[in-house]
């Protein structure tokens, strides 16, 4: 229930309480005892009834009493003059004796009124034609007296029907179309929040790290809305819409916060799927109400997130079945013609994000609409440096965290990734009982966001757990030896996440953008030098490769249809125009013959067989290294980069 609904409530149950006091000061009758119709016939017999007023439905009589009447106002009269008798004099004792006075006068007439209350009663009145005759030879004294019911029929029997009628209505019209965005009529509003917050509140540039470049281009747009005339003067049009894409988590949404921050103007922020209901025509009401309040706002931006909800593609391969009637084509028409129809001169900004751009339809895309696109890739290095650091303001940090070997540890992470990293590491240090986050607990957050939780309850036989340190080893082994490949930080036997029974952490000195054939070619080294070591040291192999297999047999993949590095179909590149998507997806591949197919997969096994001996020749030349290195995973369960150092000696250039 809103604010409005519980003052009006508040208001009626106050109006209510009032009349019910009001009718009980005012329109109620004494508050004495009701006696039997019989009985009162039987006192007016023996003569101890003093007076009787006849109404319609009620009849009020009084008994006669040992005292009466003249002999109260007697007293009341000496009371009077008395109070007008005792002089008042400003002291202390005067002002409590005229408080102890005044209490006495007040218990004195609670009790005349008990005493008085004790003589009345009522009766239900009867047809009674007998009863006048009664009364007069008795000596009673009566009269008739018409009750006057007018204030209290008025408001039982019309205010309150009427009003408990029109709570019940006002409760169904704001069911129906109260609040934002709530109720049957109002559905076709529009569900934008507006962010109006405070020079406090408000998110600048500084706030932001990794995304320089998407804050060089945004930077016109927090000039325009600051200084309109400037661009005016010239007749120049800022573009109408500006869309930010990039993969999820980089700041596509901060950095449109952070624009309206900058520029200190009202900012609108819905979802794409915010537009879409079940109800035909909501959708394009919708965007007509968004744009209606943003020229009211202006200057403001409206920013949508996640556009692809509404503007897929109309027809083609991306379309996803949509027709000429769908709900969402009809709401993209319609934010299509705003749009169009939008005036740039009010100062308005319209952005997007989107994590598909590929299947936007063009419509958007043109000159007019959103005809400024800026992309918010994966932080580089000094990036992702910046951004540990910006998250580490709210932390308590140790003096030996280093954050620019955790910015060299993490390549390919985005905000979001190091966001949580630093949020793991607050946890685990204040598991560990530390009095501020240390290397080690950032250096066990990142291996718990990339292989998982530690699986402590997972307990591996002797045979199993011998078997995991050999394979582990052979892959720490073969990578330190190979050269180009990334260093070794880190080798553990303990059971991490769903499947992974060990773990073998590399981590790069720095990004890299290219990799050359033999490059890649030692990683698949390494990823088959597992089921190696296993071959090599107990003359069998187990299931605990499959991962390593999988991985290695698409990177072998890729080399030959995505990067041309085939000896026998050279150069040749099987992508399907459109490139990767954002989230993750790999490239299509384009269609192609039996015989293209069937020379791939022969190349594709002698790749791998290669690798896989020459990683076995490397494990036997290395051979008593090997057995140290397992030998002290079993001993130690993690083996760290300086372990590895006095074990398998210098690093190959």
């Amino acid at each position: 229930m809103d604010k409005r609904a519980r003052f009006s409530l508040g208001y009626f149950l106050w109006i209510f309480l009032l009349f019910w006091v009001l009718e009980g000061l005012f329109f109620s009758g004494p508050a004495v005892p009701e006696i039997p119709y019989s009985t009162f016939l039987s006192d007016i017999g023996k003569g101890k009834v003093a007076t009787v007023v006849l109404t319609e439905q009620t009849i009020y009589g009084e008994f006669k009493g040992p005292t009466d009447k003249a002999a109260a106002a007697k007293k009341k009269d000496s009371l009077e003059v008395e109070d007008k008798a005792t002089p008042w004099r400003f002291s202390p004792g005067a002002i409590a004796a005229w408080f102890s006075s005044a209490g006495e006068k007040v218990q004195q007439a609670e009790e005349d009124r008990e005493a008085e209350a004790k003589l009345q009663f009522t009766v239900v009145a009867l047809k009674d034609t007998e009863l006048l005759d009664l009364l007069a030879s008795h000596d009673v004294e009566f009269r008739a007296k018409i009750e006057n019911n007018f204030l209290r029929n008025l408001f039982f029997d019309w205010i309150v029907p009427f009003g408990i009628l029109f709570l019940v209505w006002t409760f169904i019209m704001r069911r129906m179309g109260g609040g934002a965005g709530g109720g049957v009529l109002n559905v076709g509003k529009s569900k934008a929040k507006i962010y109006e917050l405070d020079a406090e509140s408000r998110i600048h540039f500084g706030d932001l790290a990794g995304v320089d470049e998407a804050i060089e281009e945004v930077a016109e747009v927090v000039s325009f809305l600051k200084e309109p005339e400037k661009y005016q003067r010239l007749g120049a049009k800022l573009p109408t819409g500006v869309l930010i894409v990039g993969p999820p988590g980089t700041g596509k949404t901060l950095l449109a916060k952070a624009v309206a921050g900058e520029a200190g103007v009202p900012f609108f922020s819905l979802s794409g799927s915010d537009f879409v209901e079940m109800f035909v025509g909501v959708g394009a009401s919708r965007v007509r109400d968004l744009f209606k309040d943003a020229a009211q706002k202006a200057p403001c931006i409206v920013f949508i997130d996640e556009l692809d909800a509404i503007g897929r593609a109309r027809g083609g391969r991306n379309a996803a079945g949509m027709g000429g009637f769908d709900e969402r084509e009809n709401t993209l028409n319609q934010l299509l013609v705003e749009m169009d129809g939008f005036d740039g001169r009010t100062g308005v900004v319209i952005m997007a994000a989107t994590n598909r751009p590929e299947v936007l339809d063009r419509a958007l895309l043109r000159p007019g609409r959103f005809d400024r696109q800026i992309l918010v890739d994966r932080p580089e290095r000094e990036g992702r440096i910046a951004i540990y650091r910006i998250h580490a303001k709210q932390l308590t940090i140790g003096p030996d965290v280093d954050f620019e070997k955790l910015g060299s540890q993490t390549p390919g992470f985005v905000g979001a990734d190091i966001a949580n990293i630093c949020n793991e590491a607050a946890l685990l240090g204040s598991r560990n009982g530390h009095d501020a986050v240390l290397m080690s607990d950032f250096q066990d957050a990142i291996e718990r966001v990339i292989g998982g939780l530690e699986k402590k309850g997972r307990i591996l036989n002797e045979s199993e757990r011998r078997r995991v340190a050999y394979h582990e080893s052979g892959h720490a082994l073969v990578g330190f030896f190979t050269p180009g490949a990334d260093p070794v930080e880190k080798v553990s036997i303990v059971p991490r996440g769903r499947g992974a029974l060990g773990y073998t952490l590399q981590t790069p000195t720095e990004d890299r953008y290219l990799m050359t054939r033999d490059e890649l070619l030692g990683r698949v080294r390494t990823l088959l030098a597992g089921r190696g070591s296993e071959e090599t040291v107990f003359g069998d192999i187990s299931t605990g490769a499959s991962d390593d297999l999988e991985k290695a047999s698409q990177l072998v993949r890729s080399m030959l249809t995505v990067y041309g590095m085939s000896t026998r179909l050279p150069n040749l590149s099987l992508v399907e125009p459109g490139g990767e998507s954002f989230l993750g997806f790999g490239p299509q591949q384009s269609e192609h013959s039996a015989d293209i197919s069937r020379l791939l997969g022969e190349e594709q096994l002698e790749i791998l067989k290669s690798c896989y001996d020459e990683g076995l020749a490397l494990l036997a030349q290395h051979r008593e290294k090997l057995e140290a290195l397992a030998e002290r995973l079993l001993e130690r369960e993690k083996v760290d980069s300086t372990d590895l150092a006095e074990l398998l000696g210098a690093r190959p250039e």
